[in-house]
């Protein structure tokens, strides 16, 4: 081995030990782009009509803080990662805050794949619905895009993943998945700063005070996101995810590259050529949401909300009878692909690649 050889050999392994610290690792961090066939075997374990039947369907209640259908919603969450081999670790944020109408109590969840890892992708949504006044009375609000969607997306890619998540738990140690179910993102009487957010509010505030790693004394748990991922107000056809964030445009311009190879793909229905969910360079509106109080405190976010919203936003026909199965089952799969990218987790082939084909080109028809 030459001087010259050894020498680049002792420099590399000094920068890699010396190198930048690893709150900072997220912003050099490189997602991997996945084969074809990596990519079908994935999607070959994503069920939009299970997803439906096992977790939209039960959070299509009224569901606002305090209520019986929030305290069902909480226990369909936890229960359905409590049953995943991947090893969830399920913990609540329980509190009370004043509301116009007096104390109420709040209740996020967060789940978190590997407590230990230092860093973490999230992703996140509310699982609260708008609150009606009694006046109301004998018509539900469902809030399916609001945010029952994005709650039932979040668990579906938890479960169709089960085993390449639980791989990479292994595989990586120092980058996670951590998943938010926010608590009383909705105004109660009228959005101001103090009704409305009441649960990323709290947490926001509750991770920059917990030392992170555990015993740290100038590192809490906001520096462990890499990314916050928030989906609100999904489930609408044609939607439209337009750019908020200059400092994340890479990463929506990622999802635009994962929706435009599995378009290429055939992996999504009702996608013709003229349609684009993302549009990274098209610059549009901070919209106030549970990512505030994240990115207020210097969290890279990057939103995931339609613009315009759904003409259904806030209004009792934001049902399932309005809701669109194609752009539903099309997001999954993307927010899938992207998920096990930045993790950089490869999904192991089977033997026998065929079966995964048919398994993919059945879930194509619905």
């Amino acid at each position: 081995m030459s001087l010259f050889h050894s020498l680049s050999i002792w420099l590399t392994f000094i920068s890699c030990s010396d190198g930048i610290p690893w709150t900072q690792e997220k912003l050099q961090h490189r997602a991997v782009t996945l084969t074809q066939d990596e990519i079908r075997t994935a999607l070959s374990h994503t069920d939009l009509d299970q997803m439906w039947q096992r977790d939209l369907r039960p959070l299509l209640v009224t569901r606002y803080p305090g209520s019986a259908g929030s305290q069902a919603v909480q226990d369909h969450i936890r229960t359905t990662l409590g049953s995943l081999g991947a090893g969830w670790e399920v913990t609540e944020d329980r509190f009370v805050s004043q509301t116009p109408y007096g104390p109420l109590p709040f209740t996020n969840l967060i789940a978190t794949l590997n407590p230990s890892a230092n860093r973490r992708l999230v992703l996140a949504c509310h699982y609260d619905s708008k609150y009606y006044p009694p006046q109301w009375h004998g018509r539900e609000f469902q809030g399916a895009t609001d945010s029952a969607v994005p709650c039932a997306m979040m668990l579906e890619l938890a479960r169709a993943l089960d085993e390449e998540l639980k791989a990479q738990r292994s595989s990586s140690p120092d980058l996670t998945l951590q998943l938010l179910f926010f608590d009383g993102e909705e105004a109660l009487f009228q959005w101001t700063s103090t009704d409305s957010l009441y649960g990323s509010r709290h947490l926001a505030q509750k991770m920059g005070t917990t030392p992170h790693p555990a015993g740290a004394t100038d590192t809490n748990q906001l520096h462990g996101i890499d990314l916050f991922v928030l989906l609100d107000l999904i489930g609408a056809p044609s939607p439209r995810f337009g750019n908020q964030f200059p400092s994340t445009t890479p990463w929506l311009t990622r999802l635009q590259s994962v929706e435009q190879r599995l378009h290429s793909m055939n992996q999504l229905v009702e996608h013709p050529n003229s349609v684009h969910y993302f549009w990274p360079d098209q610059l549009v509106g901070h919209v106030q949401d549970d990512h505030i109080p994240f990115l207020n405190r210097g969290v890279r976010v990057l939103h995931l909300i339609p613009s315009p919203f759904p003409s259904v936003w806030h209004t009792f026909d934001d049902n399932e009878q309005n809701l669109d199965r194609a752009a539903i089952q099309n997001l999954n799969k993307i927010l899938q692909i992207f998920v096990l990218e930045y993790l950089n987790a490869r999904p192991t082939i089977p033997s026998n690649p065929q079966n995964v084909l048919l398994t993919s080109q059945r879930t194509l028809h619905l």
